[in-house]
Parts: structure tokens; sequence; C-alpha cells
């Protein structure tokens, strides 16, 4: 297995198992694509990315993990004519050669032939990795935890509201259940018509069926196609970050100036972010840098947690800095430099030194697609420690200041999926067990109160409850019961949350960004 033993040369698309340790510690063999190959004192270094796992385990490995005996070349491609005249980003991998082979007789059979070539589609079997997960596991009653990684769980939620809303309109009356004892749920009223473009299962599924989004938005701050892919941008290109106390480990590439990926080390200020190639040039920016807090407004603070809103058109340096640092955590998202339309709540930890950056999400100024978040990003030493959901809960707190229901825009990242199902659940379940009967009648809600209550949008209440396994169908009625398992399991997630947002300590006047012309 070691690489100089072996003469057969490695090259970029090969695939082959390669050594690594599993979250238990063990040893285990996954196939990986090599993305790159490099040689450092005389020793071969393979950049890999191991096939269906997340981006962010990609690595640089040596020449004595991998397994030799398994090894795929890619086959050769055709030459064909390229997008103005620039040659492709890579060789392409056996499973992805039969793939384009068969898209191609599918548009020669099809297709009439015109005298041009048809452009190869290479890059759509590779584009969203999530479109060759596995198959969605049935919705499970109970309540979503850390363990729960998997994205396609969520996906039969998504695609059924269509259904519960068609039989809706037919049934005036539903009962909830809530442990043996029944209560009515009215079905919710007819509310605002969705748009054409963010239709439940369209919206909430994380791509079209071909793998790429069919008409990507392009006004949101970090939506992809996936189109700008090539070899750069699918490796890390940053080593470390030592962001004040902190030293980070980056995910995923970021667009840094070029010059700064070769550093062992990439030093940011803390307070402004602004990237500095060594520490003495950082020590020297820190004399000089009067901010101990982010720009902007302080809207909220409570104990040592507070929130700057900051304008992406007034403090376009200091967004542009967050943008950079968050696409080091970020995969699914498009970085643009063009922060205008947007503005950035930053959350912040206060110590004797000033405040310091946990974490942020980003929303556009105007939004058509009732999107109340555009990016969100809890920094790495600060997650698992319930710091994102209050990010979430502050984005919904905002929403309903703003007298609005809101939603996340998609694609979500794993992470992220996993942090919003975990809210919206708990969020419900709490408005559910805390109904009252009311005269001796049963208690009443709709979805569309719990959508007004919550100003979570109708349609993530509706998938949140199916997501639950909640919502049931019994004689001519939608019955929502709450079991024992699932009470027990709300009550004990909500013992283990401590960090809560107070709505009395926000002090948030939103404005009205359509009279304001270009912000």
């Amino acid at each position: 297995m070691v690489d100089h033993l072996c003469p057969v040369e490695i090259v970029e698309g090969c695939r082959l198992p390669v050594l690594r340790k599993n979250q238990e510690h063990e040893d285990e063999w996954p196939l990986a694509e090599i993305l790159s190959v490099k040689e450092v004192s005389s020793r071969k270094l393979y950049y890999v990315h191991y096939i269906d796992f997340n981006k962010r385990l990609d690595e640089w490995v040596t020449g004595d993990r991998l397994d030799m005996k398994k090894l795929q070349f890619p086959k050769k491609e055709a030459k064909t004519p390229t997008k103005n005249g620039l040659p492709g980003s890579r060789p392409s991998s056996p499973e992805r050669e039969v793939r384009k082979s068969l898209d191609l007789n599918v548009q020669s059979a099809t297709a009439p032939s015109r005298g041009k070539t048809l452009p190869t589609p290479k890059r759509k079997v590779e584009a969203v990795p999530m479109a060759t997960q596995v198959p969605p596991a049935p919705p499970v009653p109970s309540l979503p935890s850390s363990t729960e990684a998997s994205q396609a769980s969520v996906f039969p939620a998504v695609r059924e509201p269509s259904t519960f809303k068609s039989r809706e309109d037919h049934e005036p009356i539903s009962l909830l259940t809530t442990n043996g004892n029944a209560r009515r749920l009215i079905p919710s009223q007819p509310g605002r018509k969705r748009k054409a473009n963010c239709g439940g299962a369209d919206e909430d599924s994380q791509d079209s069926s071909d793998g790429i989004p069919s008409a990507p938005r392009m006004t949101g701050s970090l939506v992809s196609d996936r189109s700008h892919d090539d070899i750069v941008t699918r490796m890390k290109n940053i080593e470390c970050i030592e962001l004040g106390r902190h030293r980070l480990k980056p995910w995923y590439f970021s667009p840094y100036p070029q010059e700064l990926t070769t550093l062992p080390i990439l030093y940011l200020c803390e307070f402004c972010l602004k990237y500095l190639k060594s520490l003495k040039c950082l020590q020297r920016h820190l004399t000089k840098c009067n901010l101990r807090h982010p720009p902007g407004n302080e809207i909220y603070r409570k104990g040592t947690i507070s929130f700057f809103e900051i304008d992406g058109r007034k403090n376009k340096t200091y967004s542009q800095n967050l943008c950079l640092l968050a696409k080091c955590f970020l995969d699914h998202k498009t970085l643009y430099y063009d922060t205008d339309p947007f503005l950035f709540y930053v959350m912040t930890e206060y110590d004797s030194k000033g405040f310091h950056i946990v974490g942020y999400f980003s929303k556009e100024k105007e939004s058509t697609e009732d999107y109340n978040v555009a990016c969100i990003l809890t920094l790495p030493p600060y997650q698992r420690r319930g710091y994102g959901k209050l990010l979430i809960e502050f984005s919904y707190e905002l929403s309903k200041v703003e007298g609005k229901t809101g939603t996340p825009e998609k694609p979500l990242s794993d992470l992220g999926l996993l942090s919003y199902r975990s809210y919206w659940s708990q969020t419900i379940l709490e408005i559910l067990m805390d109904l009252k009967p009311d005269n001796g009648e049963r208690p009443q809600i709709t979805i569309n109160e719990i959508s007004e209550i919550t100003s979570v949008k109708k349609e993530d209440v509706i998938s949140t409850l199916q997501y639950l396994n909640l919502i049931n169908y019994y004689k001519g009625q939608y019955i929502l019961t709450l079991s024992e398992d699932i009470v027990d399991g709300h009550e004990r997630a909500m013992q283990k949350r401590h960090l809560r947002i107070d709505p009395k300590c926000l002090h948030f006047t939103p404005k009205d960004w359509s009279k304001r012309g270009k912000w």
C-alpha cells in the first residue's frame, strides 16, 4: 500500500479505499476519490474526498493509507469542445463516466441534430451530492437528536403537505388527542397564496430531480447551483485560522487572497475580522484597531450574550470579511461580495476584553419568499452548546416584531437542518402541550394559529408535525397524537435548553426597506 513500493502512478480522478478513523476511533476503508496530488519533502501526499461523506472530512493523506489493490482509474474522455476554450476541471471517475455516457445517449436519441455539439452534462452528476444519498427513512415518533444525522429522513415530511392541504379543504373539523384526551384541531384556513417557485416540495427538497435546481434564485446571499464547482473550490485552501483565543480548522474552501492560502496560519482580528498574514502584523493591527465589538447597533443584551445588527451597505468591509470566514464552514452556499441587500445579526459573548463573535445569521432586507434567514452559522468552538438554537430563536423573535412568518433559505446544510428540525419540534410541542381546556370543552387550535404564535411558516409547521409522525387520518378527520415517548423526550430536551431569548431585552424597530430606494 505504500506509494514508493508501487510502480503504479496515482492520478487525479482515481478511486480507491483509504484508511481513516470513524467516530468510534475504529479503522475503516471507505471508497475515496483522489482530487489532487502534491510532493512535499520528496514524499507524495494525496487529497482525497470520501465518497458519500461530507466534504468537511476531505483531507491530505500519505500513500501508506491507500489500498492499491482496489485502485480504479478514470476512463479517458473523448476530446470534446469545452466552453470558452477552457479545459474541464478534472478527469472523470469511472462512475461519472458511465452516467455521462447514459445522459449523452438519451440526449442524442431525443434532441434533433442541428449541427451543434451538445454540452456534456458532466457537472450534473456531481453537482449536488445529496442526489446520491440513501433513500429517505420513515418519520420517527420522537424528537430529533444530534445523532439523527440523516438529511434524507426529513424529505417525506416536505412532500406531503400538498396532500394534507387539499384534503383539509373538504374536512371542517379534526381531532387532537394527547395521551388519550381528545382535543379539537380545526384545520387552518386558507392563508396567503404561496409563490409559484417556493411550493412545499420544491422549496424544502434540497434540489430538483436531476440534482440541479431548475431555476436557482440568484438574489440570495449564498445561493448555489454548483455550476461554479471545480477542482479548486472542492479543496480546502486554508490550513488554520487564529481568531482571538481560538484556532479553527476550516471545513471547506473560502476565496481568501491566493497569497494567504500557503500560510500555515491565517490570523484574523476577532473584532473587525480583518485577515493578516502573520502574528506580528496582527499585533501591529491591534494597536490601531479601536473596535471591541462588531460595528452596527446592539439590539439585544442579556447577561453576557449580545446581538448586533449590521447593515451590509454601511459596513461593507466587515460584512465581506464575515462572509469569507463563514464560507470556511459552509459548503452549500456561494459567496457574493455584494453585501448591500443584506442585514447581518452577529451574536457575541462579552468579557473584560470585549465582545467575542460566537455566530451570526444574515437575512435579506427585502425577501419576496418570506425568508427570515439567508445564512446561519455557529463557529465550531461554540457548537453543541445551545448557541445554534439561540440564533434560530432570535431570527423568529425578529419575525414576530415584524409581524411576519419566516423560513430559512434553502438548501440547509446537514447541521443546519438538524438544528432547525429540533427547534421547530420543541417550539410546536411547547404550544400543543400548553393547551388548556376551556370551560370543560376540548381546547381548539388551528395550523394558522400555531404559525402566528411562533412565526414559523405554515409549511414548516405541517412538515414538522409529519416528521414527528403526529398526524394521522382517522374516520375522516386528522388526529394529532402525542405519545408518552414524545412528551418525555420533549421535557428532557427542554430541561437541557438553558439559553433562551428574552423578548423584553430586544430593542428592535423594523424598517420598511421597500421605501428606501437603494437602502
